[in-house]
Parts: structure tokens; C-alpha cells; sequence
């Protein structure tokens, strides 16, 4: 097996270049793509490493954008000790020795470490784990007193998370990971409390999932509980941390329970390989490939692979959509991130991404094995009623229908608030083009001025019915009481949503909606009927499309505009009479850090008369 697996690896190097999918082959090695990967991240932080001995900092990581020294960059002492593990480069060895020596010295006296520049320290969680998965591969190569402070740090570290970790210290993924964290420090450091604990967060983590067994506890508090789901961070985080608990502590039933959820999870990696985090409360940090600064999902599917193909394909198309986003291994913040700035971005994606490669190596389970299809690359629609979520797909078309009814305790004040909703689409995607459509925030702001670039505020690239009044801005992207209903009607799917226009705070603004989407093999509709119940304002429809390179937008009439892609053309027409078309206008504000993406924007002004009691708008998109 292992002369096999060392073949394949040097057939993937040889051909590098080639695109694998279910479709082509019919087998394949998650490994090998992802050593490719854990290579190219690692040399690209590699440069980053202060090599300077008489510095203070020798061996930390300086990120290029943030000009400082993250303390959580220092993960990156597993994938380069991992590395060292694969191909005795001592350079990885010495780099990986010196960043773990640097991250002892920032240890606080609790045994706690800031995720520097701010002040959280639930992130010890993730920097103990890549210490504990280092120590014995770089253990012969320590010296006697480096051995003592390591072994030391990590008993200190674990013992800070046995004292505070919990669902009412952190956010639910920091309890999940801490599972696997505390069985690893265990194995080096043997104490029953380190056990004891890790059972204890486990079942509490498992008892946060719902119905349709997503993980609930990103949000605000009530009654200092943790709610709302997000799906960055369970697949990102959440799950493997479970996961690889329930391996070392032979838990059966938590092993069933993760791998309930994950059959779950899977339907939200699109047939590129994209993950669909668009609609959860954490979607600030939504990048497409995942989220922003947690880890990946290469390491749950790997765990699975065993019992599941689907997952194989998954981990490895999700691998090779991530390279789409990156540049001289440096990843950036979506797939259109070095197209916007021309400035490099935080290093995090690209550390914490390099920590999942190295992992899913380390812990997959039958690697080489049939890559099977996933769910959306068939025909089909899904409806998530813990969610209020609907996903279709057509031989064209996949998009995601959110109405994700989560409202936080603390309203507007808070970041979970501000994420796509209504019944809008939130992420659209053409076979053979990639996103038409793709949400962001509501508003842009800086919730976590490290992890969020300092840009100028953009408008959001969600498609959304607004209005403005002297009462101030409503949108349905506001409205989280949305109803959503699904149908099907010869081959097409229907989806619509019922809400009220609302503003931040969730109040009504006088004029409510019903938003039809209609999806068929090669088209899609929108069907908008407006009702002027308490209110009589101008409302207009924004529909901001996906502006990749080589794209051009031409108003062919009244009615009719031509998108060219690459490869495609798409005609928008608009099917009813009383709209007005507005092109491109403010064009240059319809740029996002997250997802790195920017928009062309198309405006429907819908013409109003005071008199009206309802209005009907109906536009579509075709592949021509």
C-alpha cells in the first residue's frame, strides 16, 4: 500500500495540472492532493518566518497584511513538522521547532495564549492541538530542556481549557475542538480530568444539534445559552473536532451522531466544490471555499471516507476550488480576491488551511477508494425545514433559497444579524461559468478588526427588493419570519418566500412581497408581487451579478439585457411592463473582502403609482 500510495503521489506531481471530478475517473487519492497542497501553503509561509536569531520573534510568522505576529500563525508547527514527517526536509524540521519555541514564550501564566492582536483566548484550543500533534514527531529531534517546556506549555494549556472551557465560555466550535484537543494533550499528558472533560463537552456539543441535526451555538445568548447554526464552522470545525474524539475515546454514539450530521452537510458542497456558508450567522466570513479563519473540511470527510465516496469527492473537489482562490500560495479571501486588491491578504486562510491538509493526511480513513457523485450534481430539490432553506439544481442551475428565521437576543447590535435572508437566493450557480449570483453582509462593518479588511463600505452583493422612505431603508433581506413553500412543476422547481419589507430592527415598513423563484433546466425566474398595505413607496429590485473577468453586460431594448461570460450567453428579460432598467450605477461600490467577489449591478425600477394596492414584476434569465 504505502509503495502504492508513493506512485500515485509522483503520477500527481508529474500532472499536476490535471482536473479531476467524479465524472472523469473513477477513483482517487485524497492524499495526494492534499500533500500537493500542504507543500505549496507551507513554502508560502515558510517566507514569512523571521529568521532572524537575535530577534525576539525568531521563528514567529510576520502576516504581509497585518504587519504583526499572530500568535495562532504559529499552528503552522504541525504542517511544518508533518511535512518534515513526509520528506525529512530539515528545513521544516528547524522552522517547525523555532515556531513552537516562539509560541511557548507567549504562553499567558494561566496557561492561556491571546489570539493577538486582540485579547480572545478560546483560540488556545487550536494552538494546544498543533502542539500536541507536533510533539512527537519533533520529539527526538528536541533538546532534553525544550522536551520539559514543551510537554510543560501543553499540561499548562490543557489545564486552562479543562478550567474554562464550556458552551457558556465560547462559541459551540471551540467546544468541539476542545474534545479533540484534550484526548491529544492526554496522550502525552496522562490525567483523567483531560478525559473526563472531553466526554463532557462532547455530549454537550452533541446535545446543541437540531432536529435535522445541525449544530446549534454560534450566536448571541439566551438565558446564557449559545443558538444559531452556521455551516462554515460546523464543517470547518466543528465536526472533526467531534470526530476525532470519538475515535480516541471509542465513542460509538457520538461517532453516529457526528456522522448523521455530516450526510446533512454534504449537500451544501456544490458541484464545483464550493461550500455554501452563504446563509449562516457566521456568513460574514463566508469565502466561498469556506470560512475566512477556520480550518477546513478536508479533515471530516477523510474521517469518513471509509463508509462514504461522496465525501472522498467532496474533500477533493472543495481541495481543488480553494487553488482557484489562491496566489503563490497565498489564499486569499474568495475567488475574485487578487482580481480586487492588489495587496496581499491576512495569512490566516492560508495557515489554518495548511493545519487541515496535514490533518485529513494524518487521520483519513481508506483513502484511495470511489469518488462518488454528490448530491447536488443530480437533479433534485431540498428542503431543510429546521433551516427555512431550500436547495435545487437543474441540468444548469444550483442555487440556495435562504429564509433563515435565527434572530439574536441583542438585534441589530450584533453581527448575526446583518446576513442574507428573506427568501432571497443567496448563492446562484451556472454549469460551466461558476457563481451568477452570491451574497455578503447587509452592511459591511469591521465586527473583528483583525480578521476584517478596512475597505470602503460596499453595497451588498445579495439580489434584494428595497425601498427607502423618511422612516429609513427596508429590504427583504431583513425579513427573518419569511415563509418559505416548495413545488414542482413539470421538471421545474418552485420555491417562494412571504415576508414584509423591514429595516435592521426587524420592523415592518408598510409594503409586504412574495418572491417566486422558478427554476428550470435552462432558465430563472423571478415572479415579485408587491402589496402597498400600509405604505406607498418607490421599491426597486437589485440584481447584482458576478463579474468575472471577460464579462460584458449590453441592454439589447427595454426589456432585454445580454450577460457574455466566458463561454455563455444569458439574456434578462423582463417579462412584465412596468419596469425600469438601470445599468452598472454605482458599479465601483459592489466590491467584497467576503466573499472576495464583486458585482455588476442591475436595478429595476419599478414605476409606481400612488394608487396602486398591488404590483406584479417578472423577470427571467435564460441560457441562449
Amino acid at each position: 500500500m504505502c509503495r502504492l500510495k508513493t506512485v500515485l503521489l509522483l503520477v500527481f506531481f508529474t500532472f499536476s495540472t490535471l482536473s479531476l471530478s467524479a465524472q472523469e475517473i473513477k477513483t482517487d487519492t485524497l492524499s495526494v492532493h492534499a500533500m500537493r497542497m500542504l507543500s505549496e501553503l507551507n513554502a508560502s509561509v515558510m517566507r514569512y518566518v523571521n529568521q532572524d536569531k537575535k530577534s525576539p520573534d525568531y521563528g514567529a510568522v510576520n502576516c504581509p497584511h497585518c504587519k504583526l505576529y499572530h500568535t495562532r500563525a504559529a499552528e503552522i508547527v504541525y504542517p511544518f513538522a508533518f511535512e518534515y514527517s513526509k520528506t525529512k526536509n530539515k528545513e521544516y524540521l528547524k522552522a517547525a521547532i523555532n515556531t513552537g519555541n516562539w509560541l511557548i514564550k507567549q504562553q499567558q501564566d494561566n496557561g492561556s495564549w491571546l489570539e493577538t492582536p486582540e485579547e480572545w483566548t478560546g483560540t488556545t484550543t487550536d494552538q494546544v492541538l498543533m502542539m500536541a500533534l507536533a510533539y512527537p514527531i519533533l520529539e527526538t529531534d528536541l533538546s532534553k530542556k525544550e522536551q520539559h517546556s514543551w510537554l510543560q506549555s501543553i499540561e499548562k494549556a490543557g489545564d486552562y481549557l479543562v478550567e474554562v472551557m464550556s458552551p457558556r465560555f465560547a462559541s459551540i466550535n471551540y467546544c468541539a475542538t476542545t474534545t479533540a484537543s484534550l484526548m491529544f494533550v492526554n496522550k502525552l499528558v496522562n490525567k483523567p480530568s483531560y478525559l473526563n472533560k472531553a466526554r463532557e463537552l462532547a455530549y454537550q456539543v452533541v446535545s446543541k444539534m437540531d432536529q435535522d441535526y445541525f449544530l446549534t451555538g454560534e450566536g448571541g445568548r439566551v438565558f446564557g445559552a449559545k443558538y444559531g447554526i452556521d455551516l462554515g464552522y460546523n464543517l470547518e470545525m466543528s465536526l472533526w473536532g467531534l470526530a476525532l474524539y470519538a475515535r480516541l475515546a471509542k465513542d460509538d454514539k457520538v461517532m453516529s451522531i457526528v456522522e448523521k450530521s455530516l450526510e446533512k452537510h454534504l449537500y451544501f458542497i456544490y458541484p464545483d466544490g464550493s461550500m455554501d456558508a452563504s446563509w449562516g450567522i457566521r456568513s460574514n466570513k463566508w469565502t466561498c471555499f469556506g470560512s475566512g479563519t477556520s480550518d477546513g473540511c478536508q479533515v471530516i470527510f477523510s474521517l469518513f471516507m471509509d463508509k462514504n465516496g461522496q465525501y472522498r469527492t467532496a474533500a477533493i473537489r472543495n481541495l481543488q476550488f480553494l487553488q482557484t482562490c489562491m496566489k503563490n500560495g497565498v489564499i486569499g479571501f474568495g475567488p475574485l480576491y487578487y482580481d480586487i486588491y492588489n495587496y496581499l491578504p491576512c495569512i490566516y486562510p492560508t495557515f489554518t488551511k495548511a493545519k487541515n491538509m496535514a490533518m485529513s493526511i494524518a487521520f483519513a480513513k481508506a483513502d484511495i477508494g470511489k469518488m462518488e457523485d454528490l448530491p447536488l450534481d443530480k437533479r433534485g430539490i431540498h428542503y431543510f425545514p429546521t433551516l427555512n432553506l431550500s436547495l435545487a439544481r437543474t441540468a444548469q442551475w444550483c442555487t440556495t433559497i435562504s429564509a433563515y428565521n435565527y434572530k439574536d437576543p441583542a438585534g441589530d447590535r450584533t453581527k448575526y444579524m446583518y446576513r442574507p435572508g428573506g427568501g432571497t437566493i443567496t448563492n446562484l450557480w451556472l454549469n460551466g461559468h461558476g457563481y451568477l449570483q452570491a451574497s455578503s453582509q447587509t452592511i459591511y462593518k469591521r465586527w473583528e478588526p483583525m480578521s476584517f479588511p478596512d475597505i470602503p463600505a460596499p453595497l451588498p452583493l445579495t439580489p434584494r427588493i428595497e425601498f427607502n422612505s423618511d422612516l429609513g431603508y427596508f429590504t427583504n433581506l431583513y425579513e427573518f419570519d419569511a415563509i418559505i413553500t416548495n413545488n414542482k412543476d413539470k421538471g421545474d422547481y418552485i420555491i417562494s418566500a412571504l415576508g414584509e419589507l423591514k429595516n435592521s430592527k426587524q420592523q415592518e415598513g408598510g409594503i409586504s412581497y412574495q418572491l417566486t423563484h422558478q427554476i428550470g433546466d435552462n432558465y430563472i425566474s423571478k415572479e415579485i408581487e408587491l402589496i402597498y398595505h400600509d405604505a406607498k413607496e418607490h421599491v426597486r429590485i437589485i440584481e447584482p451579478i458576478i463579474f468575472y473577468p471577460e464579462m460584458a453586460f449590453t441592454q439589447i431594448d427595454k426589456k432585454r439585457i445580454h450577460i457574455k461570460t466566458k463561454d455563455k450567453l444569458i439574456e434578462l428579460e423582463i417579462i412584465t411592463d412596468n419596469v425600469d432598467i438601470e445599468l452598472g450605477t454605482d458599479e465601483e461600490k459592489y466590491k467584497w473582502s467576503y466573499p472576495a467577489l464583486k458585482a455588476y449591478p442591475i436595478i429595476l425600477n419599478i414605476n409606481f403609482d400612488k394608487n396602486d394596492l398591488r404590483k406584479t414584476i417578472k423577470f427571467i434569465y435564460r441560457i441562449i
